[in-house]
């Protein structure tokens, strides 16, 4: 099991490129949570968010396209649903995405390690939290709950993809174009998120 102390360490060594390449990847595995959301109580603007996390990674890729991510943090800030207007769980995992995608882009403009380490911890409470709602009961201490959900597979599958993508981003020189399609083909993970959430469903 990957230490997430050992991660913000990891992180603590990476240039601000691969800091914003490690937000967009787990972005991208986030994303579902909010565009089954969307789709389903017609909240937000799904495809105006999947365009600018397209915009960092073509950032990223030195594709030449131009954004402005200044202006993209007020339009990620829009798709923030308010939890207290929706009585469901979905509303959750859904802002956890936009919080990453609002970390990823403030990432990009200001290269802080402490946005990386934010989106390394939101997505592993996204799936803490799922645990919780969907298999844990009021018969566990706090104690067993913790320590259920730390062994668990699906938290054990959200640490191996955590780490797998710093691998990939701690080897060779440059963050190259092939390089950054494998992070993005990791981050997409067939269409499903870190709870299992697919679009197509």
């Amino acid at each position: 099991m990957t230490d997430q102390l050992d991660i913000e360490v990891r992180l603590q060594q990476l240039d601000p490129p691969r800091l914003a390449a490690f937000c967009a990847a787990l972005t991208e595995r986030l994303f579902p949570n909010f565009a089954l959301f969307s789709r389903l109580v017609e909240f937000g603007d799904a495809a105006q968010l999947r365009q600018i996390l397209n915009g960092v990674w073509d950032h990223l890729g030195n594709t030449g396209a131009k954004m402005n991510f200044e202006v993209q943090l007020d339009k990620v800030e829009a798709n923030l649903p308010d939890l207290d207007d929706f009585d469901m769980y979905g509303a959750s995992p859904a802002l956890d995405a936009v919080l990453a995608l609002f970390s990823t882009v403030t990432c990009v403009l200001e290269g802080d390690a402490e946005e990386a380490i934010a989106v390394a911890n939101l997505s592993r409470e996204c799936v803490a939290n799922f645990i919780e709602v969907t298999e844990g009961n009021d018969q566990m201490s706090d104690e067993e709950l913790v320590r259920f959900i730390n062994t668990h597979e699906m938290m054990q599958q959200e640490e191996a993809f955590q780490d797998d993508v710093l691998a990939l981003l701690e080897a060779g020189a440059k963050l190259n174009a092939s390089r950054l399609k494998e992070l993005r083909t990791l981050g997409q993970n067939e269409g499903f998120s870190n709870i299992g959430i697919s679009d197509d469903d």
